[in-house]
């Protein structure tokens, strides 16, 4: 590959699986350098890219390792700010110079959550009224409304922060990868702010899970994370929460357990100044007293 145009701060890393006419059909679009990082797809996605796009990096894995290709690809970047992009998502002409812009204005920032707009239509994404709400406000630091969430495919990151808080871990993988690590960049002490100009398009793949499958792998997402960050009675109230879901939270809770072992290895209580932010952005939810909902809010795309 060669060396990236020093013009070129924000490296697009892109972790796909078995969507080679997607991956294909869209490389062409993100500017900058790109490195794809491939989930032992079984369809001939590594060759596709190799003869259709030469001069994108490929790296392809043994095996499926889930939100963790990303976590690949941002240690391969070169530059000081990285950006993500599903195999049917990219950044608008112009968005990563100024995400590069405004990350340089704002030291402190780790974390850039960009708007999204959904299919040919342009629909806005649900999530972007979200984060625009967000009741965190805007604190000193922050070049719009902070967040505790955000969503993988509209989401860059500066490369130093995102390694010192682990990136994304083996624990969680995909879906709801994104939870852990807005807790561990926030209690770190990063900021992580929506600045909706930056625009990232997201044209959904027909070939995607099932609803039911993906509500059952948040329900282990949730636990597992609340195992890893948060306190006693959070993990409690997941486990209720799943309980009351019927079939889908029981299997949800199924597919977790083989991971509790390492989430519990793994576990470190955030700080109370992130609960403290946590039970703030979660108010108009009015959970009972020492019980606070811990969710952030439900992403919308569909990762690797």
């Amino acid at each position: 590959m060669d060396a990236p145009d020093p013009q070129h701060r924000v490296t697009v890393v892109v972790a796909t699986r078995n969507r080679r006419e997607e991956l294909v059909a869209h490389l062409g679009r993100h500017e900058g350098p790109v490195i794809v990082v491939d989930n032992a797809s079984t369809d001939g996605t590594v060759e596709a890219v190799h003869a259709a796009h030469p001069r994108v990096r490929v790296v392809p894995l043994p095996r499926n390792v889930g939100a963790v290709a990303r976590t690949v690809g941002v240690r391969l970047a070169r530059t000081p700010y990285v950006a993500f992009a599903d195999d049917d998502s990219w950044w608008a002409p112009g968005a990563l110079v100024r995400a590069a812009a405004v990350f340089d204005a704002h030291p402190r920032l780790g974390l850039l959550a960009g708007s999204i707009a959904v299919g040919p239509e342009e629909r806005p994404d649900p999530l972007n009224a979200v984060l625009a709400a967000s009741p965190l406000g805007i604190p000193t630091g922050c070049p719009g409304p902070a967040l505790l969430g955000f969503v993988g495919c509209g989401a860059i990151v500066r490369r130093s922060a995102f390694l010192e808080a682990g990136g994304f871990d083996d624990v969680v993988r995909f879906p709801g990868e994104e939870e852990r690590l807005a807790l561990d960049l926030f209690d770190a002490g990063w900021r992580l702010s929506y600045v909706p100009e930056i625009r990232a398009h997201h044209h959904p793949s027909p070939r995607r899970e099932t609803d039911d499958r993906r509500q059952r792998e948040l329900v282990r997402s949730r636990l597992l994370t609340a195992l890893m960050r948060r306190p006693w009675r959070v993990v409690a109230h997941e486990l209720r929460c799943a309980l009351r879901a019927g079939r889908t939270g029981r299997r949800g809770l199924l597919g977790a357990l083989p991971r509790v072992p390492a989430a519990l290895r793994a576990r470190r209580r955030v700080s109370p100044t992130t609960e403290a932010a946590l039970a703030l952005l979660h108010a108009p939810a009015d959970p009972p007293p020492n019980d606070p909902t811990p969710n952030a809010p439900t992403p919308t795309e569909d990762s690797p």
